[in-house]
């Protein structure tokens, strides 16, 4: 006898339709499973025939097949085992098998029958909802991540013998239901603020224009400065996440497995700090199962690389590129996925070895030949996809003994708000230019008029400080960014000249 049941596997961040189809007929008892399945696939009969032998089901002691169609796509991961059970059950007729063609089924099956949650349960159930099944069964640990999607019915389960009760019609399970409204107020959690930060006004500054547009931003400065703290901050000033950038954000987090069990939806902007040592695979994305790297975690916030120095140029130099497209490719002999990799760089570094060139309070115990060498671990081409080069000097004690606090993140993201929504706006209708950031050369010429003055400034900065063309594009969109906080729609020379003043590495040398 032949059964069908729907069910889901995901390709990059994305799933699609899987077809598992069951056939039991005469012949020596065997189990064989079909359609390109690769490692946990192929371990699921095993579990499969514990668990449905656990459960007190009967497994069919006949010639049994499996097929996963489309049968040209490799299939991984363990969320096929509760549709082969299911496949199976309908096929030997324990189950009747009409909720089948309704629903799609992923989960882990256990050997004593249990259901154990998977990844990309938000994804497979977006892919279910677009084939016009009307909804999904899967583990109740995934349940709350599947129910974002609206218009989609989706029942969690904890057992097998609870899976088959709602199709036998014995044992009815509940819509999971969340409120998309509250945890979309996740964002009030913050547990960090600006308010915190003493001092390092124009730090403060720059890290508001970079916010404010989408900038990438570098601090330099010496140790206890303040730069990790300020860069932990920047994610409470960024705008309010809409629905579907926590959608987009909730994907990615849910195919790499970094959801928290029982998490609906990541409504808070990512902050990711991997450590130096990272390898270019766990910065990009890669090995030998696919899943996203850092760049595509923090996509839709902020990926902070502290020490930028001492990670390994080979990994900062894969790096270029995602910055400028957004997307990673990983192209591979069997497929090629993309996974998106929207971020702001916020990274950090010391202007010397010993940390302290510059500084005023601190005898910098390192030779112009060492602090050459020390900057020059930041390729010139990675340095001029960063917009803002920001100088952070330490503080003095009468600052940090102040007793007033700074201002309040909530305060700065008003403004960030009210400067994103005129961007939004400006560049409305256009694909992939959601931020001044994301701005062509055609976008600048047409929101950014130069006037005499402006261009006579832009003329004095490049001959004396050697700006390439990417530079000089930077400049015109952190100029663009702070006219836009000003609430104002030409630029000035004020705002090209502020919007010079932070790209301190083109003047030569450690900033000081």
């Amino acid at each position: 006898m032949l059964a069908r049941v729907f069910s889901a596997a995901v390709l990059g961040i994305d799933a699609y339709l899987v077809d598992v189809e069951a056939d039991i007929s005469n012949g020596l008892p065997s189990f064989s499973t079909v359609g390109l399945p690769q490692g946990a696939v192929k371990e699921g009969r095993e579990r499969v025939s514990a668990a449905l032998g656990n459960a007190g089901f009967t497994f069919p002691l006949k010639r049994t097949t499996i097929n996963l169609a489309p049968a040209d796509i490799p299939k991984q991961g363990s969320a096929f085992d509760l549709p082969i059970a299911l496949g199976i059950l309908a096929a030997s007729g324990q189950v009747p098998p009409e909720l089948l063609e309704r629903h799609a089924f992923v989960g882990e099956v256990g050997l004593e029958g249990g259901l154990r949650p998977v990844r990309g349960a938000l994804s497979m159930a977006l892919a279910a909802r677009a084939a016009g099944l009307s909804g999904m069964v899967l583990p109740l640990a995934n349940a709350a991540e599947a129910a974002v999607v609206e218009g989609f019915e989706v029942r969690g389960a904890q057992t097998l013998l609870e899976v088959s009760g709602f199709l036998t019609g014995q044992r009815p399970l509940v819509p999971h239901r969340v409120d998309l409204a509250a945890l979309m107020r996740e964002r009030a959690a913050d547990t960090v603020d600006f308010a915190d930060v003493k001092a390092q006004h124009v730090a403060k500054r720059a890290l508001e224009i970079a916010a404010a547009g989408g900038h990438n931003i570098l601090m330099i400065g010496p140790p206890g400065a303040g730069k990790t703290m300020l860069a932990r901050r920047l994610p409470t000033i960024l705008p309010t996440m809409s629905l579907e950038e926590a959608l987009e954000t909730t994907k990615i987090h849910s195919v790499a497995g970094t959801l928290r069990a029982g998490h609906a939806l990541s409504a808070v902007r990512p902050f990711r700090a991997p450590h130096h040592t990272i390898s270019d695979a766990g910065l990009i994305g890669g090995g030998s199962h696919p899943r996203p790297g850092e760049v595509s975690l923090a996509h839709g916030g902020v990926l902070f690389l502290d020490e930028l120095p001492e990670f390994r140029k080979n990994v900062l130099e894969v790096m270029r590129q995602p910055m400028e497209d957004g997307v990673v490719t990983l192209s591979r002999a069997a497929m090629s996925l993309t996974y998106p990799a929207r971020f702001m760089l916020a990274a950090a570094m010391n202007p010397c070895p010993c940390g302290y060139y510059g500084d005023t309070t601190r005898t910098c115990r390192c030779g112009p030949i060492a602090v050459e060498r020390y900057l020059s671990r930041v390729s010139g081409p990675l340095l001029d996809r960063i917009d803002i080069h920001l100088s952070v000097p330490a503080v003095a004690y009468q600052d940090l003994a102040a007793k007033h606090s700074g201002e309040l993140s909530v305060a700065i993201r008003e403004r960030v708000e009210a400067a994103r929504q005129r961007q939004r706006a400006r560049f409305q209708g256009q694909h992939g230019v959601h931020a001044n950031a994301h701005m062509t050369p055609r976008d600048l010429r047409r929101t950014c008029r130069i006037t005499n003055g402006i261009d006579a400034l832009l003329k004095t900065a490049i001959t004396r400080l050697g700006l390439s063309a990417r530079a000089y594009h930077r400049v015109l969109k952190i100029a663009r960014t702070i006219a836009d906080l000003a609430a104002v729609p030409d630029l000035t020379t004020e705002h090209v000249s502020e919007a010079i003043q932070y790209r301190s590495l083109d003047r030569g040398g450690a900033p000081v």
